[in-house]
């Protein structure tokens, strides 16, 4: 992949406000363009306030309240963009980065837990293909050449296939799951999310490949904005953590407290507050959002009173 990035060849998409010159002192910041990422990406944003305007849909534009410029790219370029150091930052899939090649340029700051899914090897459900050992030699369809070569080279020489013998793999754009169906391949290697397109297209899977999801990243190349980068990268961590955690706040007897910490620990401590009722105490502790029902019913029956829940905005943890 030739890629070529310079504020020279953007200036021409600029608004007439901005110039080379706002650009070279800012930090920038790729993202999604479109696709399963942006408009989570674009909610991060928000949560970290950044703030901007993106007008008429334009790939490149300022934040109103830091130095930062953000740039909007396909995913597929963003690894190689921030691994050269012509974006100091980005927003990408960890599969992505893998099939860039770009993993020894590239620094991932915080797994963001979105954008979840799996790269899976595919067969016919009806098919005589049962396990990969059987897909061994046989005709591969991709869009992630440089994985599923990896992954069948390594099968390949398990089993001391050579020459012709050896499992070929074609690379197409889009559209991966009609390939065993077009008689075009025996299996394929695509992203699979909740798993109903492969299943429509009569396909299930049979080894994965790689866990992928979304990731916050930096160039290995180091940047004069290291401040600023440190700041990002905590105010995204905050809006991460805000979304998986809850506060839960309850009343309990002092008695009682051992029993309601091993339930709700929190991610460091409770924080404990005593009450004017004697012996009784006030419990503030982060709780993971999809264990919640069950630890406020564990509370319950520990002895916690007046058991209160609230959403987080944002947070530093």
């Amino acid at each position: 992949m030739k890629l070529v990035f310079s504020i020279s060849s953007i200036t021409p998409v600029l608004p007439y406000s901005m110039n080379t010159d706002t650009l070279d002192d800012r930090l920038l910041f790729a993202l999604p363009k479109k696709g399963r990422l942006h408009e989570k990406c674009l909610q991060i944003l928000a949560g970290a306030d950044i703030q901007f305007r993106r007008p008429n849909r334009l790939d490149i534009c300022v934040a109103q309240n830091l130095n930062i410029a953000l740039v909007f790219l396909p995913a597929a370029d963003i690894p190689s963009f921030v691994g050269k150091g012509n974006v100091d930052i980005g927003i990408t899939g960890h599969d992505v980065i893998l099939e860039a090649q770009m993993e020894n340029f590239v620094t991932e700051e915080l797994r963001l837990g979105f954008g979840k899914c799996a790269l899976q090897v595919q067969v016919p459900e009806a098919g005589p293909i049962k396990a990969v050992d059987d897909l061994a030699g046989k005709r591969i369809v991709t869009s992630f050449e440089v994985l599923a070569g990896e992954y069948f080279r390594k099968l390949d020489d398990r089993l001391q296939l050579v020459g012709d013998q050896r499992t070929k793999i074609e690379y197409v754009g889009g559209s991966v799951e009609a390939a065993c169906a077009l008689g075009l391949a025996d299996g394929i290697v695509d992203l699979v999310e909740s798993g109903e397109t492969m299943r429509a297209a009569g396909l299930h899977a049979i080894d994965t490949v790689l866990d992928t999801e979304a990731v916050l990243i930096r160039s290995t190349k180091r940047s004069h904005h290291d401040d600023l980068i440190t700041l990002v990268t905590k105010r995204i961590a905050g809006v991460i953590a805000a979304g998986k955690y809850v506060v839960c706040q309850f009343n309990i007897h002092r008695d009682n407290l051992p029993a309601a910490q091993k339930i709700a620990p929190g991610r460091r401590a409770p924080t404990v507050s005593r009450l004017d009722e004697e012996n009784w105490v006030g419990v503030s502790v982060m709780v993971e959002k999809k264990k919640v029902a069950n630890a406020m019913d564990d509370l319950a029956r520990a002895g916690a009173e007046d058991i209160l829940i609230f959403n987080l905005d944002n947070c530093r943890v």
